[in-house]
């Protein structure tokens, strides 16, 4: 719930601090700045909507002492732009966890079922990649392994953006695919499933650090398209943390020091998600829903055969038009699991 009086004593504090002429010797001023810039804009958007709300009221009583029809009907769609921004405000207040602003990691793996599976891996993939196009974020693919006939056995990108992780930090889990399988000679109806692991990448706001004698990184070469183009250094990097048995890869690029600098971005970024987890005390429920990606697990169903229907079990929000939320058209999906 947004609560102007709090926010603006909020706001107040953190300016009081940033009045040090010193402040750069601290070294949270970052983060200051950084909170500062946030909480200005969430009471700017208020106001906004508040003087919008206060304009609209007095137009629609000239409209309506002056009997003036055309007036009216423009009002009627400049009262559903202001409902669409509320709206929008609305969700981004929902996201008040210190992380729910970063950009985010997105991890899928298909499960088991070969070809079909590894087919919706990829479906899936495109799904969010196609989210992210129409959002205008950037899109960076760090981390693919192909199919043996079709698809994808897993995948790793980072999407770049304000609030990417708040936005997607609930399509954690299992999506479960009904269809007629275009693999199967005989037509006949398959069930598939993948899962989809989200997590944010850790700015300066978060403080997480790795004991190098924890982790084993290893180098090895990246697949490539071969003929000229085949990578012939070792340019990949694959780091292993022991204490959580947390394996992150990154191979996008043909410098290993980049590769390894988002590799620790990534295992930071999966460290992070695991205390949170611990925090919720839902860690054995998550690591259980890794290892069985199958039944009895899914957060989503997209049924292709005999019906069109996509819904989501947790909020039991679901669509008929399967090729629209297939071409990233999810947004309603994301809104309805942050009421969650």
């Amino acid at each position: 719930m947004f609560d102007y009086t709090k926010l603006s004593a909020e706001l107040e504090s953190l300016k009081s601090k940033t009045n040090n002429p010193n402040i750069w010797e601290n070294p949270k001023a970052k983060i200051f700045f950084q909170e500062i810039k946030l909480l200005e804009a969430r009471i700017d958007d208020f106001k906004r909507i508040k003087q919008s709300l206060k304009d609209l009221e007095e137009f629609y009583k000239l409209a309506i002492d002056e009997k003036d029809e055309e007036a009216l009907n423009s009002l009627i769609n400049d009262s559903k732009k202001i409902l669409n921004d509320s709206n929008n405000i609305r969700y981004l207040n929902l996201m008040n966890n210190e992380a729910d602003s970063n950009s985010a990691f997105l991890e899928i793996h298909a499960g088991a079922g070969g070809t079909e599976s590894q087919d919706w891996a990829m479906m899936l993939q495109r799904m969010y990649i196609r989210w992210a196009e129409d959002k205008n974020l950037k899109v960076v693919l760090l981390q693919e392994s192909k199919g043996e006939e079709a698809g994808i056995k897993s995948s790793t990108m980072k999407i770049i953006g304000s609030f990417t992780y708040g936005w997607l930090k609930k399509e954690s889990g299992i999506h479960r695919l009904v269809r007629i399988s275009p693999f199967d000679s005989n037509k006949r109806r398959h069930t598939s499933f993948a899962s989809v692991w989200v997590y944010p990448e850790i700015d300066e706001n978060i403080d997480i650090s790795i004991n190098e004698a924890d982790i084993r990184i290893d180098t090895y070469r990246a697949s490539g398209a071969g003929g000229q183009h085949v990578n012939k250094t070792d340019s990949a990097v694959r780091i292993t943390h022991f204490p959580s048995n947390i394996v992150v890869q990154c191979q996008n690029d043909r410098s290993q020091h980049k590769n390894k600098s988002n590799a620790i971005s990534m295992l930071k970024s999966r460290l992070y998600e695991l205390e949170m987890q611990k925090r919720k005390e839902e860690e054995n429920k998550i690591n259980s829903e890794k290892k069985d990606i199958g039944w009895g697990n899914q957060i989503r169903s997209y049924i292709l055969h005999p019906y069109k229907l996509i819904k989501d079990l947790r909020t039991n929000h679901e669509s008929s038009n399967v090729n629209d939320v297939l071409d990233g058209n999810i947004d309603k999906f994301l809104e309805k699991s942050l009421t969650l």
